[in-house]
């Protein structure tokens, strides 16, 4: 039932083994020239909510790597359309067209994981104490797989490279620095809380981070809100993907 999604998952997965060392530093570079500048550089010695400023800023480090990767898909499958002509093949194969996205989307969730293990690591370094359990599990897949099929519909949508960077640039780049990631939201002025309202990131990084620093506040409704918008995002893609294959 699901031979075509795992068919497109395994391609991804052996393409991406094949540049894992690059995609891995390039999860850890970015980060670590955050951590330096903002972490160290700026609010070493600032608390948020009576925690350290670190304890703060590595949940958001970890929202926005795990984003950056799993929404970067979006090039390569534009790249495996516009030339090498796969996605094409992908139309004409024997599968329900929801395959297609189902198997780009864990493609994604995958890639968005690689940030993960670095930024622990980064935690340890820094003394910071992060908690991963169940609640963080769930949350971090409902996170990937929104921008992961983010990332699908990107692709589905742009007709060319220069489409793509500017979906980037008037999309991504904003979401990460005005969704919580180096600064509490509450603290922006109020037109740039409206606009973080309207991005799923402020909603992730709030509910990632209460689950990394084991808050007792954590915002349970944001499970559901997560999930309804991992359906909401996945039914869109199948309809574009139709639209593109009519």
């Amino acid at each position: 039932m699901l031979h075509g999604a795992s068919a497109i998952y395994l391609r991804e997965i052996l393409i991406l083994r094949r540049k894992l060392v690059k995609t891995l530093l390039a999860s850890a570079v970015s980060p670590a020239l955050f951590l330096l500048a903002f972490g160290f550089g700026v609010g070493r010695a600032a608390t948020v909510d009576g925690q350290g400023y670190l304890s703060f800023l590595l949940p958001g480090l970890l929202t926005m790597a795990s984003m950056n990767q799993s929404y970067a898909i979006a090039t390569e499958i534009n790249i495996s359309r516009f030339y090498f002509k796969v996605f094409e093949e992908y139309l004409i194969a024997p599968f329900g067209r929801w395959q297609i996205v189902l198997g780009e989307m864990a493609y994604g969730i995958t890639r968005g994981l690689l940030p993960v293990g670095i930024i622990a690591f980064y935690s340890v370094l820094c003394g910071v104490k992060l908690h991963f359990g169940g609640g963080f599990a769930l949350a971090l897949l409902l996170h990937l797989a929104i921008f992961s099929l983010l990332g699908v519909l990107a692709a589905m949508i742009v007709r060319s490279h220069a489409d793509q960077a500017t979906v980037n640039a008037f999309l991504i780049t904003p979401m990460m620095f005005l969704s919580g990631t180096f600064f509490p939201t509450e603290q922006m002025p109020w037109a740039i809380k409206a606009v973080a309202s309207l991005f799923p990131l402020t909603y992730s990084t709030r509910l990632i981070r209460s689950t990394l620093l084991n808050s007792q506040e954590t915002a349970l409704w944001l499970y559901p809100l997560l999930a309804a918008m991992v359906a909401l995002l996945f039914w869109l893609c199948c309809w574009v993907v139709a639209r593109v294959e009519a």
